[in-house]
Formats: C-alpha cells, sequence, structure tokens
C-alpha cells in the first residue's frame, strides 16, 4: 500500500471520527431548543436533523473556506508539502479528540474554533508565530463575545414581547392569532434566506437585491400558507379555559420552532460540514496534485458526504448530553421560549453572515438561550452551567492548537520511521 493511500484513508477515517464529534456536539447544540423544549416529537427532530443537515451540506455550501486557506495562516508556504498532510491530519485529530471530550461532558464548542485552534497550533510549529494572522483571531475571539450578546438581546426582546402581548393575556389565544402572520412570514424569511438563496448561490445563480427580496417575499408566503395548514389541525381550546388556551399557544409555538429548527439545521449544514471536512480537502489536493485545493475549488461530492454521514451519525448515537446542558440546563425550556431563542440565533446568523463578520451557530444559540431565561429573571439562569460553557469557549483555541502540535510531531517521527 502506497503512503499517499494511506494519507487519504487517515484523513478520511479521521476525518469521519471529527464529524462524529461535530453532530454529538454541534448539531445536538443546534437542535437542544427543539428537543429540551419538547416542541416536536423525537422522530420530527430527527427527520429534521437528517434532511436539513444534508441538505445543508450539498446545496448551502461546497467549497473549502478562506479561512482553512489564508485567513489564520497561508497553508501555501507550507514547505515541503509533505508537512501540510502531517498538519491537516493533526489538525483533524486534534479536532476529534477535542469535540469527543466535549461531548463527553456535555459541554456545547464550535468546530469552527477547533479547526481555527489547530491552524494556529499548526502554524505556530511550522511556519512560526509571527506568520499566523493574529488580526483574524482576533475577529474571531471578538465574535464569541458579540454574537452571544446579539442574539441574546434578540431573543430576551422577544420573549418580553411575547410574554406580554401573549402569555400574560386574559385571552392568549386570541392573542396569538393577531401575531400569528408576524411569526409566520418571520419563520418564513429565515428560512427562505438560508435555504432557498443558499441553494440557488450553490447552483451559481446570483439575484440582484430586488430579486432576491421579491424571492425571499414569494416563498415566506408560502410558509406562510404551509404554516397555517398545519396550525389549522391545532384543535382550539374552550373560550374560558385559561390552562387549555396556554396549551394550545404552546403548540402553536411548537409548529413555529419545527419550521425554525430546519432553518438552523440547514446553516449548520451548509458551513459546518464544509469546515470540518476541509482538512481532508487539504490532504487530497497535495496527494493528487502537490499543493491543497484552492479557496474556490469544490470539496468532492464523497467528501461532503462522509461528512455529512459522520455528523448525523454523531447526533444520532452521543447528542443527548449536550442536548441536555442546552436545552434543559441553562433554563428551563417551553415552545415559546425556545422558538424565540432559536429565531433569534437564526436572525442573528444572517444577518452576521451577509455583513461578513465570523459567528458560530453554536454560541449564537446558546447566547439566545441566555437571553430567554435572563428575560424571566436571573434567578432561571444555572450560573454553574454558563460558567462551565464559557469556561470551554474560552480553552478551545489553545486546547486544539496544543494537541495539533502534539499529533503533528508524533506523525512527523511515525511516517519518518515507515518511509525508512
Amino acid at each position: 500500500m502506497s503512503l499517499d493511500l494511506v494519507y487519504i484513508l487517515l484523513a478520511c477515517v479521521v476525518g469521519l471520527f471529527m464529524t462524529w464529534g461535530v453532530g454529538a456536539n454541534d448539531l445536538a447544540n443546534i437542535m437542544s431548543t427543539t428537543m429540551g423544549s419538547k416542541a416536536i416529537t423525537p422522530r420530527q427532530a430527527i427527520i429534521i436533523a437528517v434532511l436539513f443537515e444534508f441538505a445543508g451540506a450539498f446545496f448551502g455550501s461546497a467549497h473549502v473556506t478562506s479561512t482553512i486557506r489564508t485567513g489564520i495562516i497561508n497553508i501555501d508556504l507550507v514547505n515541503p508539502e509533505i508537512y501540510l498532510i502531517y498538519g491537516m491530519l493533526a489538525i483533524l485529530m486534534a479536532g476529534s479528540v477535542w469535540m469527543t471530550l466535549a461531548s463527553f461532558i456535555g459541554m456545547p464548542v464550535s468546530i469552527t474554533n477547533a479547526i481555527v485552534g489547530g491552524l494556529v497550533g499548526f502554524g505556530a510549529i511550522v511556519l512560526g508565530v509571527d506568520t499566523i494572522h493574529w488580526e483574524m483571531v482576533r475577529h474571531i475571539a471578538i465574535s464569541w463575545v458579540c454574537s452571544p450578546l446579539i442574539s441574546g438581546l434578540v431573543s430576551y426582546l422577544l420573549f418580553v414581547v411575547i410574554q406580554k402581548r401573549i402569555l400574560s393575556r386574559s385571552q392568549p389565544q386570541q392573542a396569538i392569532k393577531r401575531f400569528l402572520p408576524v411569526f409566520l412570514l418571520g419563520v418564513g424569511a429565515v428560512l427562505s434566506v438560508m435555504v432557498v438563496l443558499k441553494g440557488f448561490e450553490h447552483f451559481g445563480i446570483h439575484f440582484s437585491f430586488i430579486m432576491g427580496f421579491g424571492l425571499v417575499a414569494l416563498t415566506s408566503l408560502l410558509i406562510l400558507s404551509f404554516g397555517y395548514s398545519l396550525l389549522w389541525r391545532i384543535p382550539l381550546a374552550t373560550h374560558h379555559d385559561l390552562h387549555g388556551q396556554l396549551v394550545y399557544v404552546e403548540r402553536v409555538f411548537g409548529v413555529l420552532m419545527g419550521l425554525t429548527a430546519c432553518a438552523m439545521v440547514f446553516a449548520h449544514g451548509s458551513n459546518d460540514v464544509a469546515i470540518a471536512v476541509g482538512p481532508i480537502a487539504a490532504v487530497l489536493g497535495v496527494v493528487h496534485s502537490g499543493e491543497a485545493l484552492s479557496a474556490a475549488t469544490p470539496i468532492p461530492t464523497w467528501a461532503v458526504a462522509l461528512g455529512a454521514i459522520g455528523v448525523v451519525t454523531g447526533f444520532l448515537t452521543y447528542g443527548r448530553k449536550v442536548i441536555e446542558t442546552v436545552g434543559s440546563g441553562i433554563t428551563a425550556l417551553t415552545p415559546s421560549r425556545a422558538f424565540s431563542a432559536t429565531l433569534a440565533a437564526a436572525t442573528t446568523v444572517i444577518v452576521s453572515t451577509s455583513t461578513g463578520i465570523p459567528v458560530s451557530a453554536t454560541q449564537t444559540l446558546v447566547g439566545a438561550v441566555l437571553g430567554v431565561g435572563l428575560a424571566r429573571g436571573i434567578g432561571a439562569l444555572n450560573l454553574t452551567v454558563i460558567r462551565n460553557i464559557f469556561t470551554s469557549w474560552v480553552i478551545t483555541i489553545p486546547a486544539t492548537a496544543a494537541l495539533c502540535i502534539v499529533f503533528f510531531f508524533v506523525l512527523k517521527a511515525v511516517f519518518k520511521l515507515v518511509a525508512a
């Protein structure tokens, strides 16, 4: 067996293990509000996770991100090329270990930050600390603060409105009907931007602002009609039964929550799968042509499929602990609270992405859950869990950087012995 084949097989095996960790952590975090609030059944949640994760991976984005290629370090400067293979394999191994460890203890961490940490470690030992683009690292670190704060503020304001205008009313069933078109159009707009426009971009179809706005408006109206068709199946409560009316309201928010979750999972598949399999694509590029794939080069379809399969499998087999941490550990969630958090997180991701601000869907959603909990008072938050989550975020980059350095030297020594 040639060494080139060994490199490819090792990249695929370790990459599959890492994407398994991404599913057990990142995707579990994305689905945590949906499942923690019991807005939909576990079977429905699994269907949404599988369908939209694969849809996002294949139709949202299939390119190696520029962050992996030149954002943190310029991998074109790596010489000899074999070091690039060792480095990408080390990054995959470091990400695998860190994502698995975080999933084991139930802490939500971001695969983007894990990959960035690996790149920092790799760049430091191969090119030198001075060659690392610390400005980009600083921007990513700032996004750790900004994205949770923004989504937290949005979810706080949204849930305060829901509390005052719907849940606290004497006739909440009538109140939700007045707000329902606004909520459905908001969910429709998020789904349209996330799924429809991203899907067209995958095929190289770009729209002007007016055309894009028209397409989003049309799709939003279709989703509004679809939402109403689902909501008509929910039986109304008797006029004077306040408890029954609140149950009806929460079931309505459950439907809205399910639709919003579709957009969040699609966004995760379109971004995080490509990032996770980026190092695999880099190894393939070096083996086949002697240089890594460019930022505009599509990742091979089979590599995207491998990543999506690993993510979904990780979610199904080991996502429970992260779901418990975010879905119920931070604050108690109901469908209305989960809807506020997920819609706020999805909106923040859309706005931030369109303006070029790097954000983590994981951290954005956690911040949104915090905002909802804060709207009920500081006593509604589990401060110990929150402290542990923030600690895991802070140590992700240095931890994965250190792991990458260790794995790089181990691989270098092992393959030197094999070649000898």
